[in-house]
């Protein structure tokens, strides 16, 4: 259950995509974005995000740990770049039982949110994970991701990974799906995307299920759009239902709540803070 609980903390970063695939489902692809010109963006340096991990099964209700999201403005070898840094961590009491601490951050361009580099830290109880990735955009000569990856369980290998246009790391995706172009996306139709993690690059779907006025506990009532995902079973997911991610209908296109089944419960992420945002929080129609 413990390590089921901790995967959700990534769920934040994914967002629609949530590690969700199906056996079945093997064509990548890219999200249909708007334009991704730095002006047009929907955020900005300065954004901060911060969301509540929430378990429930039988008589357990709580709350076990929470995400933050930050997104910065430097420059890197030369270029104008975002540095997105996430890091999530379960709660004092619940470090007792499984002490999980997650360090994911990415480079990307400001002008077209061209991937450059990627880190991963992962700490879940006795389990560890390192990720680095260097992003080779070599044209003509072909592009590949040079990864270091350790894993605690596998130790350290050093692998070349596909790249292309599409393909994205977990922060960088979340950032790029916000870009969303809804006049190209229809109901209830797969659309494809691709990531990479670790020593492998993964090819996920999402679907939008359409417009809906949710109630988030302790955030107030919001206009949201409604997407959802099929989930890989396996050891933390059922595989029998959705993930349902809701997302502000404004501007901005934050993220304020997703639900998971897992095998034992419901996992479950809401946002609690955020400061810095580049558009009224306009969708936020009454607050708690």
């Amino acid at each position: 259950m413990y390590r089921s609980l901790i995967f959700i903390l990534t769920l934040v970063l994914t967002s629609v995509s949530a590690f969700a695939r199906e056996s079945d489902w093997t064509e990548g692809g890219c999200i249909p974005v708007r334009s991704v010109a730095e002006e047009d963006l929907a955020y900005q340096a300065g954004e901060h995000l911060k969301f509540t991990m929430h378990y429930e099964w039988g008589v357990i209700d709580s709350d076990v740990g929470w995400a933050t999201v930050d997104l910065d403005s430097l420059r890197f070898n030369g270029e104008d770049a975002f540095l997105c840094s996430v890091y999530g961590q379960t709660t004092r009491l619940f470090d007792l039982f499984f002490k999980v601490r997650e360090d994911f951050r990415s480079w990307f361009t400001r002008d077209g949110l061209r991937p450059l580099k990627f880190t991963r830290d992962t700490r879940e109880g006795h389990y560890i994970a390192r990720n680095t990735y260097a992003y080779m955009w070599n044209g003509a000569d072909g592009n590949s991701i040079l990864a270091d990856v350790y894993t605690s369980s596998s130790g350290q290998r050093h692998v070349e990974l596909p790249l292309n246009e599409c393909t994205y790391d977990l922060p960088a995706l979340f950032f790029l799906a916000r870009n969303m172009d809804f006049d190209k996306v229809e109901a209830d139709v797969r659309y494809p995307m691709t990531f990479a993690i670790d020593d492998d690059v993964y090819n996920v779907y999402f679907i939008l299920r359409g417009r809906e006025k949710k109630k988030v506990k302790g955030l107030g009532t919001v206009n949201t759009i409604r997407f959802s995902a099929k989930l890989l079973a396996g050891n933390v997911f059922t595989g029998d239902e959705d993930l349902t991610v809701w997302i502000s209908d404004d501007e901005n296109r934050i993220p304020v709540l997703f639900e998971a089944p897992i095998l034992v419960g419901t996992a479950s992420g809401r946002l609690k803070e955020w400061s810095g945002l580049k558009h009224p929080f306009s969708s936020l129609v009454k607050r708690r």
